[in-house]
């Protein structure tokens, strides 16, 4: 039987950043491994840095119930924010929605990118269309929430803004 050398700390080891990403239906899945020091240099377009998921019943700081209680899932947001799109004129369908939510953040309400242009200037891309603050603000739609993570709020203000700047959500195919 041959001896096995104990595994000792090495100063050559050095602590890892795990960045993964999965997909429901064709059970995707995709990790990464670097090194910690170069996470920030070498970050795909989707890391995102997740919080806890909203509470069912939750009220923003305006006392509106948060959508995500009425509906409680990305199909339902997503439907939700369509009749209010189609009630305000504003264009986009569930397949523009939909595919633009998974590439910017996998489907996660709470999703917020704390590495690109953004964030380095204190103003991270939230929710799950990756708004930033001003966005928000700037084509929030009357009737939705005004917190920034509401999915319903979230999905129609990314809806205005992708239409005035390019016509519909439709037609926007990368990070916009």
């Amino acid at each position: 039987m041959t001896a096995i050398p104990a595994i000792r700390r090495s100063s050559r080891l050095r602590p890892l950043a795990l960045s993964a990403v999965a997909t429901t239906g064709a059970a995707a899945a995709v990790l990464t491994l670097t090194p910690a020091s170069a996470q920030a240099a070498e970050a795909p377009q989707s890391a995102h840095r997740v919080t806890a998921p909203a509470r069912a019943g939750h009220t923003d700081s305006t006392g509106a119930t948060g959508a995500g209680a009425a509906s409680g899932n990305l199909d339902g947001w997503i439907r939700q924010s369509l009749a209010i799109m189609k009630a305000k004129g504003i264009p986009g369908s569930y397949e523009g929605l939909h595919r633009n939510i998974m590439r910017e953040s996998s489907g996660n309400p709470n999703a917020e990118n704390d590495w690109d242009v953004n964030a380095q200037k204190g103003i991270p891309s939230k929710g799950l269309l990756q708004v930033i603050d001003p966005t928000f603000h700037a084509y929030h739609v009357a009737g939705t929430a005004q917190s920034v993570t509401d999915p319903v709020a979230n999905i129609t203000a990314a809806a205005n803004y992708a239409a005035h700047r390019y016509g519909s959500i439709d037609n926007v195919n990368s990070a916009y």
